[in-house]
């Protein structure tokens, strides 16, 4: 059998401490000087940590199998991020990740039983049909159900390669149509510092809503779809600010986005205002890779004193470096103008003796926000569509009357007529 020594691109495996065990005790298990209480407390350590992950991730079936999936999935190297959405690569890389494909289908293939037998004990049942506690509503807290099935999925056609180039097209295929490392399995990310600077970091439990599930709206939603499906589809698109009243449904048209455009190579990272300053290091980490980005900045605005907004001015237009193409700012907000405007700005006597290239600075962040989205707060007739349209979806069972009564009553004591207002309404109703 072929050392994990011989590694290539694939070698970062090496530092994974289950699989430099495991791997380990595959090679040397018919060793005649194979010390066997070292080879014991490597291989239970190792079930141990296999134990933790599948529980935290919601694995189950061979834990090795979906381990080595795991992994693949998961390692961002030369010929991964070459194959991430849009397929097989080509040249010499091709070559080098099946010389490691081979090595790592020999592993994949291990009879546990045979090691079992080597050093005098017995488990390897835990690693071949392993099945995870069930979790609330089938969730998990680290993986989504969505990606933990990916995951598995992939492990059952790794099972089945007859050889190390199928073994290679069942790989390839899943950085094909999912991506590989964080960016692909995930949809949504924030910014964090970390030790080692600016990451970018999971977002694991985005809510799964639609643009079906905003009632109305529909000019602003054929807009917003209009425009990221260009930019998805490689066309040119523009920066976009959904501004409006508070409650209309903004933020949820983005996340909605995220979920729509995913299978397409979408992905939304959230920067905060206070992060603006790191949004160089965050497009130096995504401007080279395979998929499409939006930046989305929630409830931006900006006070008179506040600088931030010149961070966000250089990124999008004006700075040295161009922004990448597959990179667009959405942002929503309350306010049209973005950074707050005082009578004082348009006063004729003012210590500022170029007063209008101040005005002017301040409108010029908007005016790089090629589309503009307006939400603006539902009249009686569409507050009232709105709610009984969700009473509808949530199976509430209210003659239309009293709905629509105590409805116009919630309104007046919640901060008035919006889709959020009618979303909390509903979930009063729920929750009675």
């Amino acid at each position: 059998m072929c050392s994990i020594n011989e590694l290539i691109l694939y070698r970062d495996f090496t530092g994974n401490r289950i699989f430099f065990n495991l791997a380990w005790l595959i090679e040397r298990h018919s060793d005649s000087d194979l010390h066997k209480d070292d080879a014991i407390a490597r291989y239970c350590g190792s079930l141990q940590e296999l134990v933790e992950l599948a529980e935290s991730h919601g694995f189950s079936g061979s834990l090795w199998h979906t381990f080595l999936a795991y992994l693949l999935v998961n390692n961002e190297n030369a010929y991964s991020r070459a194959c991430e959405i849009r397929g097989e690569a080509d040249g010499t890389v091709s070559r080098i990740a099946l010389h490691d494909f081979a090595i790592l289908k020999k592993l994949f293939d291990f009879d546990f039983s045979v090691l079992e037998q080597s050093i005098g004990i017995t488990g390897a049942a835990f690693l071949t049909d392993y099945q995870a506690a069930s979790g609330q509503n089938g969730e998990r807290k680290l993986f989504h159900v969505r990606i933990r099935d990916r995951i598995l999925e992939l492990a059952a056609q790794l099972n089945a390669a007859s050889d190390a180039r199928e073994f290679g097209h069942a790989v390839t295929a899943f950085y094909r149509d999912f991506g590989v490392g964080k960016l692909g399995l995930h949809k949504a990310f924030r910014v964090e510092h970390t030790k080692k600077g600016v990451q970018i970091v999971p977002v694991t439990n985005i809510a799964h809503v639609t643009l079906d599930d905003l009632v109305g709206y529909e000019t602003a939603k054929q807009k917003l779809t209009a425009n990221t499906e260009a930019f998805v589809r490689g066309r040119q698109a523009n920066n976009c600010l959904l501004f409006g009243d508070a409650g209309t449904g903004k933020s949820t048209s983005i996340k909605a986005i995220a979920n729509r455009y995913y299978a397409d190579g979408l992905r939304m990272i959230e920067v905060y205002k206070h992060q603006f300053e790191d949004l160089h290091a965050v497009i130096a980490q995504i401007k080279n890779r395979n998929y499409k980005f939006i930046i989305y900045m929630d409830d931006l605005s900006f006070e008179d004193f506040e600088v931030e907004y010149k961070y966000l001015k250089a990124v999008i237009e004006g700075g040295l470096e161009k922004k990448p193409e597959n990179v667009l700012i959405y942002a929503t907000s309350n306010r049209r103008h973005l950074i707050r405007e005082k009578f004082s700005d348009k006063a004729q006597l003012d210590d500022d003796l170029h007063n209008n290239d101040t005005v002017q600075e301040k409108l010029s962040l908007a005016a790089r926000f090629g589309v503009q989205i307006y939400f603006g707060a539902p009249d009686k007739k569409e507050f009232e569509r709105i709610v009984t349209t969700l009473a509808a979806q949530n199976g509430i069972a209210m003659e239309e009357k009293e709905l629509l009564l105590e409805a116009n009553k919630w309104e007046l004591g919640h901060g008035g007529r919006s889709g959020r207002s009618a979303q909390q309404f509903i979930n009063y109703l729920l929750g009675k």
